[in-house]
């Protein structure tokens, strides 16, 4: 499908019945050709805006996902498979049926007024992006910020869109206390695999300089160069940390290729399609570094790998991070100077903050 990632559309892993696409040899028309994808955008009724997670493996414990799905159609995405909960399929209907929570400010100011809420830095868009294309007409995650930014909110955003460039009148100020941090995704520096593996998301050259103008306007810019795709992008590691040091990112992460549930197959699949006479090395060192298997969902190994290759990959990264004064990807924020909304009713205080 021309400009999206994934090669099919597989039943979710619910479904009672399971489809199987035809052949193009199979069908009758020998004339037919396949239907033009549109995005499409299904507002959707939540009631808690904030998400929660235990693992050990990321720095934050709190979330907001203005979006479900993404656009961006990166192949790899390790939030396909949540598609199969709504009943659709974590390939083309993730890319093509978004969801979008249109009430998210409001959930949040309301969250945040709560007596017992508790201020802790919170990453906006750790599943799926929320700078997607979508977001240049919908604003949601443009309201979130002004309520984050209105509380003196400390908020960490993850993406790889240049569209955070839209939001600096915010971001910058708040910066300047101490309260935005952005870490940007690079997967790789060559356009064309970047074409191929994340159709819709913003070229290499536009991510370096969206890292650039955030760092001039002083807000603090890590790289997570994700995913490390052994065989396919793993040789580029230094040279985007590089390029992403020149640009003005002062930290750096990175995380190996996961692949659970449906990816492992949309992903062996957009393999064989881009990248024929690669697809069984990568598997194989993929599995090398996954204990024999593509997948370990093992807090600890999940991200980076276990075994020689992955000894080999973190020691590359260390000594890459130190040659470039590169931090590790935490970026500290203050969490003290947050001002909860009032509430209904609430006595206003004397001398404001």
């Amino acid at each position: 499908m021309r400009g999206r990632g994934a090669e099919s559309n597989p039943t979710g892993r619910f479904e009672k019945r399971q489809l199987e696409p035809l052949h193009p040899e199979d069908v009758a028309d020998p004339d037919w050709v396949p239907p033009v994808l549109q995005t499409e955008v299904i507002p959707e009724a939540t009631r808690q805006i904030i998400t929660t997670n235990d693992s050990p493996d990321v720095s934050f414990n709190r979330s907001i996902n203005p979006y479900k799905g993404c656009e961006h159609g990166c192949i790899y995405c390790f939030a396909r498979p949540t598609h199969a909960y709504l009943g659709l399929s974590p390939g083309l209907d993730f890319e093509t049926k978004l969801f979008s929570k249109p009430d998210a400010a409001a959930l949040l100011r309301a969250e945040l007024a709560k007596p017992g809420y508790v201020c802790k830095v919170t990453a906006l868009g750790a599943n799926t992006d929320a700078y997607q294309p979508i977001e240049r007409r919908l604003r949601i995650t443009r309201a979130v910020l002004e309520v984050l930014s209105e509380h003196r909110h400390p908020v960490l955003i993850i993406t790889k869109s240049d569209l955070v460039l839209r939001d600096l009148d915010l971001l910058a100020p708040m910066a300047r206390e101490r309260l935005s941090a952005v870490h940007g995704t690079v997967t790789t520096l060559d356009r064309t695999l970047a074409r191929r593996m994340e159709p819709r998301a913003a070229s290499p050259a536009r991510r370096l300089e969206a890292i650039r103008r955030l760092s001039e306007a002083g807000v603090p810019v890590g790289v997570l160069a994700a995913p490390i795709i052994p065989g396919l992008n793993d040789a580029e590691l230094e040279a985007i940390l590089a390029a992403s040091k020149a640009a003005g990112a002062v930290s750096a992460g990175y995380v190996l290729l996961r692949l659970p549930l449906e990816i492992k197959d949309l992903f062996r699949e957009w393999l064989e399609r881009h990248y024929a006479l690669k697809a069984d090395r990568v598997e194989a060192l993929l599995r090398e570094m996954r204990g024999g298997r593509l997948y370990d969902a093992t807090y600890g190994k999940r991200m980076r790998g276990e075994g020689p290759l992955a000894d080999l990959l973190r020691r590359r990264f260390e000594v890459a991070l130190r040659r470039h004064g590169l931090g590790h990807r935490d970026i500290a924020l203050d969490a003290t100077r947050f001002r909860a909304p009032a509430r209904p009713g609430r006595q206003g205080t004397l001398f404001p903050a």
